[in-house]
């Protein structure tokens, strides 16, 4: 049975628009996804101007997972890391007590071309929030394929329809990319507290209602999620178990407003290193940021 159901909201960040889901009023957080942005899909002309660009910029308690559909983008940090993504692979940033980064559309400002993809972010645990910052690329090889008749699906992160990615997660959670051929019911994971699905193109239907691009279904804890989805449909579907409440504000996440206090005051004091090779400009932390931090559960 669904329990919420969130339909995107856009979002202009300076050049470039998302649809935004989480974090929403109706519904914080999903299992430890706190935060959860649609890119495109947008053409890119060549030589589009660095203002689209996403500048550096800091992050705290949390990780970052970037997936594309299409396009590729440039990712460098201030561990030295310089990786481009391109469809079907993972950047996974692991913030912790902070790292900086940013990420750079060079392929298409060079030939033009679509980009579309998703930006999501999973809390770390209390115990992890503190760790030293990591990243890791994950390529096609890393994220199992699983077919059937009329449905494919790539395991992009955690375990779930009988497949596990090769990549290190915090806390149990899952996340795959399915694309439907023809029409079907669909299972989600039932070893989860928590779980949903976003629809990323296509129609889908669940308790007897329809619904279409752009909005998230989540589903009531304990009950069978069953949606049927219609041919040509692409889903992620996602979830897992909670870590608990937390604090968000700008790209800060952490249990304890006086942490994202203490983690402005490094950006604003410049205490939070930048890339080697992307150090020339950053992204000031906005006046707004100064209301103060919102709870998230």
């Amino acid at each position: 049975m669904l329990d919420t159901v969130i339909d995107q909201r856009r979002k202009d960040l300076g050049g470039f628009e998302v649809g935004r889901v989480l974090p929403h009023a109706q519904r914080r957080m999903v299992g430890p996804f706190i935060f959860f942005d649609h890119m495109g899909p947008v053409e890119l002309p060549r030589d589009i101007p660095r203002t689209v660009d996403v500048r550096p910029h800091p992050h705290i308690g949390l990780s970052t997972i970037t997936y594309l559909f299409e396009g590729e983008i440039m990712h460098r940090d201030s561990l030295g890391t310089e990786q481009a993504i391109r469809p079907g692979e993972v950047n996974w940033m692991i913030a912790g007590r902070g790292i900086t980064h940013s990420e750079r559309f060079e392929k298409a400002r060079a030939e033009g071309g679509c980009v579309h993809g998703i930006q999501a972010w999973v809390a770390l645990p209390i115990e992890k929030e503190e760790i030293a910052p990591s990243f890791v690329h994950h390529g096609q090889a890393d994220l199992p394929v699983i077919g059937a008749a009329g449905v494919v699906i790539r395991v992009i992160a955690g375990e779930a329809f009988g497949g596990r990615a090769r990549v290190t997660t915090h806390s149990p959670m899952f996340y795959a990319h399915i694309e439907i051929a023809q029409e079907q019911t669909i299972e989600l994971p039932g070893g989860f507290s928590e779980r949903a699905i976003y629809i990323v193109n296509g129609n889908v239907e669940a308790d007897g209602r329809a619904f279409s691009r752009g909005q998230l279904l989540v589903f009531g804890h304990g009950d069978a999620a069953t949606p049927k989805v219609a041919a040509g449909t692409t889903l992620l579907a996602l979830g897992g178990e909670p870590v608990g409440p937390r604090f968000i504000e700008w790209n800060f996440v952490a249990s304890s407003p006086k942490r994202i206090e203490q983690a402005k005051a490094d950006w604003r004091a410049g205490r939070f290193k930048l890339p080697d090779s992307d150090n020339r400009e950053f992204i000031p932390l906005p006046p707004e940021s100064t209301s103060g931090a919102k709870p998230m559960s």
